[in-house]
């Protein structure tokens, strides 16, 4: 050993090289975990359309095996294995133990076992990732909207790659990895409200959010997606209202936003009717694209008293064939009165908890979110099972969990 290496086995080590790397290596590794909780809600599905074609047992394996990766890695960052007291992963523990009653009693056992199971472990992570809710950094949201701008990102490069395939339908779809339109639409409307809400904050630098909603927001449009549009809308002012007085940008935001709305209202307003309309007549729009059919059909379907608690079992959420495109009665369906409770009370919960939140961007972002997912429920499923909705609410409810950070072992 030389002298130096004698000198500095003496001293140690630099002050807070032993603490700054672990802790950077397991921020790393969360980030990782929620990136594959991500890419577990993004099911696949084979389309022949996508540009590197893959094959559905391995699409497949890859989306549903991310999520049994993601449970092996918290567990070793989360060692021991810890986890903070929350109403709302308890209730969310209820649901899940309710779909499993539900699902002893399906009709398709095996596939309602195993959606039970994948929601039990889904909802297990996280849980394990409790401990870092209350981070000051916002490492989740960060993270959240980061691997969104991935998946805009690949729908915006198969668009540039193949722009006929990409709009065969004429709404836009992901063809680097399958994406439908709707789900394009989503993604695309988080991670403009997301970006939004942190720029109004002061947390997202200028040219981050202008680059973002320069590439999310041609990608909504092109997808035709009206839930979408509508969703971050609404979230978009309930968050901005909860920030009005907290900055000058959100006032002047929203006086520009009012100015240009007024002024697209009367020049574009056709063009905004004909997007709208989608090439649909005054018929289909009011039947919500045949939404109405099959949610008339689910609501008169006889059931028993079991079935009207419980539901069927959880299911793949169709009703003869034809998605049902409704939180609430896919829910009904699936798990009853009882897991409609539950959903009800998580999104309550949420809501009333970001509303006593003090002002400032948790609370913005919380309420961006709790809106959007309310909103999106009408038209879409996702919260009584392992969704980017469910996933969502959860990301809300870490930004309202009132115990102070400085409280807590992991940071």
């Amino acid at each position: 050993m030389t002298a130096v290496a004698t000198v500095r086995s003496r001293l140690g080590p630099k002050p807070g090289f032993r603490t700054v790397a672990p802790e950077r290596r397991r921020r790393r590794r969360v980030q990782l975990v929620w990136a594959m909780l991500v890419l577990n809600v993004l099911t696949f599905f084979p389309d022949s359309r996508l540009i590197l074609p893959i094959p559905g047992p391995i699409g497949k394996l890859i989306a549903q095996g991310s999520l049994l990766l993601g449970a092996l890695l918290i567990l070793t960052v989360n060692r021991p294995a810890r986890v903070r007291p929350s109403v709302y992963i308890f209730l969310a523990t209820l649901l899940v133990s309710e779909a499993v009653i539900s699902s002893l009693r399906a009709e398709f056992l095996l596939g309602a076992m195993y959606r039970s199971a994948r929601l039990f472990l889904f909802v297990a992570v996280l849980w394990l990732l409790s401990p870092w809710w209350t981070r000051k950094d916002l490492l989740l949201v960060r993270t959240h909207l980061m691997v969104l701008w991935c998946i805009v990102g690949s729908v915006a490069v198969g668009l540039l790659v193949a722009p006929g395939t990409a709009m065969a339908d004429e709404r836009l779809a992901g063809i680097l990895w399958p994406i439908p339109p709707t789900q394009a639409g989503h993604y695309s409307a988080m991670a403009i409200g997301l970006t939004a809400v942190l720029w109004m904050a002061g947390l997202l630098k200028r040219y981050v959010a202008l680059a973002s909603v320069l590439v999310c927001v041609p990608i909504l449009l092109l997808t035709h997606t009206r839930t979408a549009l509508v969703a971050l809308l609404a979230g978009a002012v309930v968050a901005g209202l909860s920030l009005f007085t907290y900055r000058s940008r959100v006032r002047k935001s929203f006086a520009i936003a009012i100015g240009v709305f007024s002024v697209g209202a009367l020049s574009l307003g056709s063009v905004v009717t004909t997007w709208l309309a989608r090439g649909q007549d005054a018929d289909q729009v009011a039947a919500l694209t045949g939404r109405r059919a099959v949610w008339d059909s689910i609501i008169a379907q006889p059931r028993s008293t079991w079935q009207t608690l419980f539901g069927f079992g959880l299911s793949n959420k169709s009703f003869n064939g034809l998605p049902i495109d409704s939180n609430w009665l896919g829910t009904y369906y699936d798990v009853g009165l009882l897991g409609m409770a539950f959903c009800i009370a998580m999104v309550l919960f949420v809501f009333i908890s970001a509303w006593f939140t003090p002002q400032g961007p948790r609370r913005a972002l919380a309420l961006f979110l709790v809106a959007y997912c309310v909103v999106a429920s009408f038209t879409e499923t996702g919260l009584s099972e392992a969704s980017p909705y469910l996933l969502e609410l959860t990301l809300a409810a870490t930004l309202v969990y009132s115990r102070p950070p400085e409280q807590e072992g992991v940071r």
